[in-house]
């Protein structure tokens, strides 16, 4: 199984929230190890964290899965998400902000079912909606 890491902003600047496969080093923050981690692991009562590290890996785990989410409906939404990025740091960044924006937007503007009935295909999207709407957004290189 390979390893995974999600981006986030932290007070200092910007971090990888990564899976214990990296180290704990400056820019990257991954589980404690040795402590159960996965969110399944956390279900019931019983399960409960009884410590600060497992707290830690508690919400560690749930935010990478909420980041990992978010990452999924975007990369299905805008292409420029779906390739290695080699845009600087701060223009990736604010591609992201740009998208999840736009995301907001589009689901503020036109419901959340624009967002989430969109065929996966690659030269084009069908949103279905009532009265006035667009029916295909062609795809190109530009």
């Amino acid at each position: 199984m390979g390893s995974s890491s999600s981006f986030c902003q932290g007070g200092k600047g910007y971090y990888y929230l990564c899976d214990a496969g990296y180290p704990n080093a400056e820019g990257f923050l991954a589980p404690y190890r040795g402590e159960r981690y996965h969110l399944s692991d956390w279900r019931g009562a019983r399960n409960a964290p009884t410590t600060a590290t497992k707290f830690f890996n508690m919400k560690h785990s749930s935010t990478r899965n909420v980041i990992e989410q978010a990452f999924g409906l975007l990369k299905g939404r805008w292409a420029i998400l779906k390739g290695k990025p080699f845009y600087p740091i701060q223009v990736q960044c604010r591609t992201i902000t740009t998208c999840c924006l736009i995301h907001n937007l589009i689901t503020r503007e036109m419901g959340i079912g624009a967002m989430l009935n969109v065929p996966d295909e690659e030269n084009s999207a069908s949103i279905g909606l009532d009265g006035d709407h667009i029916e295909f957004v062609e795809s190109s290189e530009e």
